[in-house]
């Protein structure tokens, strides 16, 4: 009797720290969830974020509906986020441009990064490629850098806009080696690369994805890239940190975010799903389509990241007096 009285204690026991290990955990998600995007369909952000919420939805068993809030370099998608109820049921994914250069830039932002946000994984990141036009008399970033150094006038370089990563590696670069650079901003990666192919501008810095096909068709010339690995989409250019700028590396990043004040349990188990998520074959493949180098970190390594981009881009603003257009 007393070893049956003290097995239905220790079940008893069990079932109490079950039901209080539910209490502490409540099941997640149990109902659909919103994923905000500050950047237009179709785009990198957006094609990325769209990959990961439909693969979520699927593991989860829940609805994962992503929302384009376009307009103001991605702040009004980053607001909605930073305001939204701390329950893990409205994420952000956004690129650096929201979140460590829109607000140095405009100086208006209603939100605090570091803040307002529960960093929850950096997803993947994607390089910025220097390309020049097939006449302009440089092969590679050596004589690119003599060539800057030696011209009477500043070297002018189009972007896909004020305050993009590609155009945030242009003034980087300028800071670092002590160049003059004419900054041509253009809306939106397309424009840039046209003129930049037809001559009117003679420099670029575009995401790999924007300017591999015009690179393999001979239209362009890929100078150097600006990340810290070479891009499997052009292996054979060589890093800018290869090319002699030690430890010189900007690419664009696609990070989640929810709002500040999650459970930190809640972050740790989406952070997981995503990393699995970006695990799966069919998810690699297509972020390699894209140029995208999946990344998947800890919300402590993302938060220490993003520390460091907001500080960095911070001061690539105030440096270079960068104004929005």
């Amino acid at each position: 009797m007393r070893r049956a009285f003290l097995l239905k204690m220790a079940a008893a026991s069990l079932a109490l720290v079950a039901t209080l290990g539910s209490a502490a955990t409540p099941p997640f998600p149990v109902k659909p969830v919103r994923i905000i995007i500050g950047f237009a369909a179709g785009g990198t952000t957006d094609l990325v974020g769209r990959l990961v919420a439909q693969r979520l939805g699927e593991a989860w068993g829940q609805t994962v509906v992503v929302e384009n809030r376009t307009g103001a370099s991605g702040m009004i998608a980053a607001e909605a986020v930073a305001k939204a109820a701390p329950d893990g049921y409205t994420l952000l994914v956004s690129p650096q441009t929201s979140l460590a250069v829109a607000p140095a830039l405009y100086g208006k932002a209603t939100y605090d990064t570091m803040r307002d946000f529960s960093p929850i994984t950096l997803m993947g990141s994607t390089p910025t490629i220097m390309v020049v036009n097939p006449a302009f008399p440089v092969k590679t970033f050596a004589e690119f850098v003599d060539f800057a150094r030696r011209s009477q006038t500043p070297v002018s370089y189009g972007s896909g806009g004020v305050g993009s990563s590609p155009h945030m590696a242009g003034e980087l670069l300028s800071a670092q080696l002590g160049i003059r650079q004419t900054h041509v901003p253009y809306k939106g990666e397309n424009p840039a690369l046209i003129d930049t192919i037809g001559g009117q501008v003679p420099i670029m810095y575009g995401n790999v994805s924007a300017v591999v096909n015009q690179i393999k068709a001979g239209k362009l010339r890929a100078i150097a890239n600006t990340g810290s690995a070479r891009s499997p989409l052009l292996p054979e250019v060589p890093t800018i940190a290869e090319s002699g700028l030690k430890d010189f590396a900007i690419a664009t990043w696609f990070g989640l975010l929810g709002p500040a004040g999650m459970p930190a349990e809640q972050v740790a188990r989406i952070q997981r799903d995503v990393a699995r998520v970006l695990g799966l074959p069919e998810v690699r493949s297509r972020f390699a389509e894209l140029g995208v180098d999946i990344v998947a970190n800890t919300p402590e390594e993302f938060g220490t990241y993003l520390r460091g981009e907001v500080v960095r881009y911070t001061k690539v603003i105030k440096d270079a007096g960068i104004k929005p257009e």
